[in-house]
């Protein structure tokens, strides 16, 4: 075996990823998936002059990527009506959060976040040697008071903080959110997670100026614009701090294809406007087929929705495992108590006649092995 110099606190690390896909558990299983429901990919996929502009791009994939992301980032600003200098784009949301953590956590530094909130972002701060403090969510809610009470007892320099959620799919009003920045402790960053919010209520996005130096908000192509593969996102703040990931990213990593896909999808509004109301109905969908199961499907402004199974981490993980041997891919919340639930994703009508169908049969196998 090698006796590989990794610093200690490489060394300190567990030997772990925030996630394992699908195509990993497809190996394991030994048979495809009838139904991908569980990475909050968009189903209904990318505009189709987003596909075109990613065709003709690929006869140039021979060059490199514009670094500076030059015509991508200006088709933000109009978009948002922002300055250029306020707008960054990185490698999807967690490409920019490694970033982040890097650029502003050294060791033992100060971080705060929710427990049970998207992993990825711990996994980039225990890599770089931040020291993570967790607070509880309020019900199915991340606790924002709660986040802010932790920042300002342990000097934390970055927030976490997503709306829409993942895991549970709740939001928080942008006014909430608003409010919020005035209590954020000197020298604290509130790191805006808004992956989901085209899917949401336009309530759900508050309204900050791109410049406030207090928060960065991330958004990305994966979800909504059905983009996932691309890895694209982008971040909005103060021009300091975006002219400062210059410092430290990546200069080549956001492929030209992605670039011109990303492009002509944020043109594309009429077929974001279809794939928000196909969200709208398959949401509909999965509370009904949860309704007729006797689960609570908890509102959603996002493109899953979370059921609560009714009773414990064990039996949630129950029905989850009798689904995926069904061949119906989803996940479920880490935490307790939010681990009673299983989230599964928006789809077409045949991934949520498949649902229909499987759901009735996994609960079965659960409450079987609850009472062995």
């Amino acid at each position: 075996m090698s006796d590989f110099k990794f610093t200690p606190l490489v060394q300190s690390l567990p030997a772990t990823v925030p996630f394992v896909g699908p195509e990993t558990q497809e190996r394991d299983r030994g048979a495809a998936f009838s139904a991908r429901l569980g990475a909050n990919e968009s189903v209904f996929g990318p505009s189709p002059r987003a596909v075109e502009a990613m065709r003709v791009a690929a006869a140039e994939i021979w060059q490199y990527a514009d670094p500076t992301c030059h015509d991508l980032r200006e088709a933000l600003t109009a978009h948002y009506n922002v300055p250029s200098a306020s707008v960054m784009v990185g490698e999807g949301i967690d490409g920019i959060l490694g970033n982040l953590v890097r650029l502003l956590i050294a060791q033992g530094d100060a971080v705060v976040t929710s427990n049970g909130a998207y992993p990825t972002f711990n996994y980039h701060v225990a890599g770089f040697g931040g020291a993570l403090h967790k607070v509880d969510y309020a019900g199915d809610h991340e606790d924002l008071g709660a986040l802010l009470s932790r920042a300002r007892e342990v000097g934390a320099k970055l927030i976490y903080v997503a709306n829409p959620d993942n895991p549970m799919g709740s939001w928080h009003p942008g006014r909430d959110i608003e409010a919020a920045l005035d209590d954020i402790p000197e020298g604290a960053l509130l790191v805006l997670d808004e992956a989901y919010v085209e899917l949401g209520p336009e309530e759900a996005a508050p309204k900050i100026a791109p410049d406030d130096p207090r928060v960065l908000r991330l958004r990305t192509f994966s979800k909504a614009y059905g983009m996932a593969g691309a890895r694209i996102g982008y971040g909005i703040g103060a021009p300091d701090l975006i002219k400062a990931f210059d410092k430290i990213r990546n200069h080549f990593g956001v492929n030209r294809v992605a670039q011109a896909g990303a492009v002509a999808a944020l043109e594309d509004r009429a077929w974001l406007a279809h794939v928000q109301q196909e969200v709208a109905t398959s949401r509909v969908r999965l509370e009904r087929i949860a309704a007729d199961n006797g689960l609570t499907a908890l509102p959603s402004a996002t493109n899953f929705v979370t059921m609560d199974c009714g009773l414990d981490g064990a039996f949630a993980r129950a029905v989850l495992t009798a689904l995926l041997d069904q061949g119906v891919f989803v996940r479920m919340p880490f935490v307790a108590p939010q681990d009673r639930c299983i989230r599964v994703g928006c789809g077409r009508p045949g991934d949520m006649d498949l649902v229909a169908e499987t759901l009735p049969v996994a609960l079965q196998r659960a409450r079987t092995l609850e009472s062995a």
